[in-house]
């Protein structure tokens, strides 16, 4: 039986120290929404079944999916459990089970909208404790660049989060330039999420596409990043993946040695080595072992790395933060830069004196 996140939180002596915490990983519901298979006309949709007090099955059809609490949806009890984990701000995006690039792209633009309304919402009525990030119908390119708009421009977010791919597109495809430029030039972050995991069907045990696909999932979207061109030819595009950059950042090397020794598979788009890219991306520091984050800092560098819980799931780190701080071979500058000043710098947001001050009264 799954073990829940507020009692596995009982479980552990909470990290709340002096150190400002903005955790740039956490996912967030609406607590109810309309039924999508009758609002679309189609099947495949995620509706939560409220079973409980303050518990729900999200279903898919009559599957069911997965079991979610009140934090998942009750931005109260999401502050609760902040300040109880000294977790100062969060960045909310949807569920990547949510993305819907699947369904016809009028349909999950429209989903894109109720979902992003509601993280919009949030962060209004919480303007000091929580960002948002959107969602966008990435299956229509124009369709998605005029929601990212609206994201940026109407709704006040920070950027959107994407799939690390798109049915059967690779974030490489032509066709998904032009939101990547779009995000470029208007500044927006996007935050690369492992989903629908490659292999899935072949490795149903053991919850192995969590374990063994969710990181060659991510290093499948920073590799087609980086050898569609995209760095190249977007420089300012901020862009940051899930989990720590997932397989990547173990496997450089031979990433590398694929490009130096098949430069006519590998280099195909992008003559630039790969190697030459370590510096020009981020990703969050959900790597659950010291080890993994020290390999972490020397390949990747703690200027690219922003704390990332995976709030409120069961495989997040259910003290954010908790690696790095008990870590003693990383000085206090670093453990600050980690924690707070690169999720802000990723975001586009100002220094986190605000961000400091607000969460000191815990319900601004």
């Amino acid at each position: 039986m799954a073990l829940c996140y507020a009692a596995s939180l009982q479980k552990r002596t909470p990290h709340v120290t002096d150190y400002l915490k903005i955790d740039l990983h956490t996912h967030i519901l609406p607590e109810r929404w309309p039924d999508l298979r009758e609002r679309y006309g189609y099947g495949g949709w995620v509706r939560l079944e409220h079973h409980a007090p303050c518990c729900a099955r999200m279903m898919m059809d009559e599957t069911f999916f997965r079991e979610v609490e009140s934090n998942c949806w009750d931005p109260s009890t999401r502050t609760r459990e902040c300040d109880a984990t000294g977790v100062h701000v969060q960045v909310l995006s949807t569920v990547p089970v949510m993305f819907g690039y699947w369904a016809k792209p009028r349909d999950t633009l429209d989903l894109s909208r109720l979902l992003n309304d509601h993280i919009a919402d949030v962060c209004r009525a919480h303007p000091r404790r929580f960002i948002g990030l959107g969602t966008v119908p990435l299956q229509a390119p124009d369709l998605a660049i005029q929601e990212l708009e609206r994201c940026t421009r109407d709704l006040g977010m920070a950027g959107i989060q994407i799939g690390s791919h798109v049915n059967a597109w690779n974030l490489n495809e032509p066709a998904l330039f032009d939101v990547f430029a779009a995000c470029a030039e208007l500044g927006a972050a996007v935050f690369v999420h492992p989903w629908d995991m490659m292999g899935k069907d072949e490795m149903k045990q053991y919850w192995l596409p969590w374990l063994v696909g969710m990181p060659a999932e991510t290093s499948r979207a920073l590799c087609s990043v980086i050898f569609g061109g995209i760095l190249e030819r977007l420089p300012n595009l901020r862009i940051a993946f899930a989990h720590g950059g997932g397989s990547f950042p173990a496997t450089v090397g031979r990433v590398e040695h694929g490009f130096n020794v098949r430069p006519d598979l590998c280099a195909v788009d992008n003559a630039v080595n790969p190697r030459a890219y370590l510096g020009r991306f981020y990703v969050d520091s959900l790597v659950h072992d010291p080890e993994a984050m020290r390999l972490l800092l020397r390949v990747i560098g703690a200027d690219r790395i922003a704390l990332g819980s995976d709030y409120p799931f069961p495989l997040g780190e259910h003290v954010p933060g908790s690696i790095v701080l008990g870590m003693d071979d990383i000085d206090e500058p670093t453990k600050r830069r980690i924690l707070a000043g690169t999720a802000l710098e990723f975001l586009g947001l100002e220094s986190d004196e605000r961000w400091a001050s607000g969460a000191a009264t815990a319900t601004a």
